[in-house]
């Protein structure tokens, strides 16, 4: 055979049925001409053979809610998905509901009674996220980019039966794979799953950056992004904090411990599993080109204050009268319903003093009631907390902090200090003060 280039070929040698039964492709790097032979001329499928041509990489990708609230951000997120599989990529998109749609849903539902079933409430919320796939895979389709819409049972992604917090336990890729051979984008529902009866299932507060890693771990993903409203994880909330820097890494570790104490950039739940699979995380801007920040595993090196966040719907549990067995049995069930309360004051004999975030308020109530406790609220207060590592490393840290509230005339409640966290509770209506004013000591000893 006479070649009709100059070029040196490459030889890949692809074996889809059975040994005797080879192709051969010659493919030349200089312009990404191909030329598939084999002894009946056959054509490898689009998907191999892009993949082989253009050495691309699959990509998974989650639009939050704000993302995608109407149509002229619909047409930007369609775009950006578009230029990126232009770029001979595979991409598998996790989009969440539209804008305040999960919220317009739950007040339907709460018209019709005042404490729905929990499976209903999951498959009405579920219909929020399949609205988002289908608007968005018509976006694509308007840019001759071709794309389709799957719910989470048709992935399908399995979970167990807690209605309202599933969690996942497998998920199918060999569906999600054949589109992608296809040539197609995959736009898959955030937050939603099946579970072995068939019902649908909601994942919980933040399901949809959760789908998007176990999406990403099943299929081996080479990337797995996560677009927000902000260009990364910074040292505070940049919308609040006007000296906020954004860290261009930050470990698993961390990134956990900042998601549990209410930085909403990232569910601290998928950011547990990205830590067990070993998905690095990129967050980055719906809004913008810009680089963003890497979630994953480095090893921690000298002290340092990685940032800062505050909770604005902490509820503060007072119990005045609770012997220690009931105290533990409240404790345990609330653990098993995977609420971490801080126990941030000290109180006197047969008392207990603890905080939630107001999202477990439900299931506070719920276990007082089991148990027939009586518990007072105070929804006065905001917590406010400080993440890094080797936090007992630094003189006086506590003190420290103290005295810059102090300064800044900010009355404090209760406190507490770990290897990873600093948290104090403030009046609520002083929360973006108080962490101005500590935030100048997370930049002093960042590193």
């Amino acid at each position: 055979m006479q070649r009709r280039y100059p070029y040196q070929p490459y030889f890949l040698r692809i074996c889809p049925q059975k040994p005797s039964d080879f192709r051969w492709l010659f493919f030349f790097a200089d312009e990404f001409s191909t030329s598939a032979y084999t002894d009946k001329r056959t054509a490898l499928p689009w998907g191999i053979l892009q993949k082989v041509v253009r050495n691309m990489s699959l990509i998974v990708q989650k639009f939050g809610g704000s993302s995608v609230k109407d149509r002229e951000r619909l047409m930007a997120v369609a775009q950006r998905i578009a230029a990126v599989r232009q770029n001979g990529n595979q991409v598998v998109v996790v989009v969440s509901a539209q804008g305040k749609t999960t919220d317009h849903l739950i007040e339907k539902a709460a018209e019709m009674m005042e404490c729905p079933p929990k499976r209903e409430m999951d498959v009405l919320l579920s219909a929020g996220e399949q609205m988002s796939v289908s608007l968005l895979a018509m976006a694509l389709e308007t840019l001759a980019c071709p794309a389709v819409s799957l719910c989470g049972w048709q992935v399908a992604i399995h979970t167990n039966s807690t209605h309202q917090n599933a969690r996942i336990t497998k998920v199918d890729t060999e569906k999600i794979k054949d589109l992608l051979e296809q040539g197609l984008v995959v736009i898959v529902a955030g937050f939603q799953g099946v579970d072995e009866k068939g019902d649908i299932t909601t994942l919980g507060r933040g399901g949809s950056d959760t789908t998007a890693v176990a999406l990403a771990s099943a299929l081996k993903a080479d990337r797995c992004q996560i677009f927000t409203d902000v260009e990364g994880v910074y040292t505070a909330d940049p919308r609040l904090v006007e000296s906020a820097q954004k860290l261009s890494e930050i470990t698993y570790n961390d990134m956990l411990v900042m998601a549990s104490m209410g930085a909403k950039v990232l569910h601290d739940r998928s950011v547990e599993m990205a830590k067990e699979q070993q998905v690095c995380l990129e967050v980055l801007s719906s809004f913008s080109e810009n680089e963003g920040t890497l979630v994953r595993g480095i090893r921690d090196g000298l002290p340092s204050m990685r940032g800062i966040t505050a909770d604005r719907t902490v509820i503060r549990w007072y119990l005045p009268h609770v012997t220690l067995e009931d105290a533990s049995r409240l404790m345990v069930e609330l653990y098993r319903h995977e609420i971490r309360p801080d126990l941030t004051e000290q109180p006197a004999e047969q008392q207990l003093i603890f905080t939630v975030s107001g999202h477990s308020e439900k299931a506070v109530e719920a276990a007082l009631q089991k148990f027939n406790l009586c518990a007072k609220r105070d929804d006065n207060w905001a917590k406010i907390s400080v993440v890094g590592c080797g936090m007992h490393s630094f003189p006086n840290i506590k003190g420290q902090f103290l005295q810059a509230l102090e300064q800044s005339e900010i009355p404090t409640r209760g406190c507490w200090l770990g290897e990873r966290r600093y948290s104090v509770l403030v009046p609520r209506e002083k929360a973006t003060k108080a962490t101005e004013a500590l935030h100048n000591l997370v930049l002093r000893y960042h590193r």
